[in-house]
């Protein structure tokens, strides 16, 4: 009755969590599926997918993710495997360590980034080629 199975990462494709503007969450966030964050977090996130900071959204914490779409504020460190992804209207304070890097003009990017290609976040954070 209570016996549930971890689904893979290709069953949970096409499938995205959405934090509405408004929502506040301190703590941290651990997903296996792509999310969006419209709301504000203070914490960690750590994912296998993708994560999309909306224009009002703002993480203040560490990121972890295969791919990252920012529009809205970031304050921290975030390890990000495939591409990162910097909007026009996004504020960006911290590190970066990153397999690709696009950042639109107009974006406040004030960080030191690394480029390493197949970097490989592991689950305490630290990264492994």
């Amino acid at each position: 009755m209570f016996n549930k199975k971890d689904k893979p990462y290709t069953d949970l494709l096409g499938k995205t969590n959405r934090i509405v503007e408004g929502t506040i969450i301190k703590g941290d966030i651990i997903s296996k599926a792509d999310f969006r964050l419209d709301g504000e977090l203070i914490g960690n996130f750590q994912s296998t997918g993708k994560l999309v900071i909306g224009p009002t959204g703002s993480v203040t914490g560490d990121i972890s993710c295969n791919n990252a779409d920012i529009e809205g504020k970031f304050s921290g460190t975030i390890q990000v495997t495939e591409l990162l992804n910097i909007k026009s209207k996004a504020s960006i304070h911290g590190d970066a360590t990153v397999g690709k890097l696009s950042v639109e003009p107009g974006a406040d990017f004030s960080a030191s980034c690394i480029m390493k290609e197949n970097v490989k976040p592991t689950s305490d954070g630290r990264e492994t080629e």
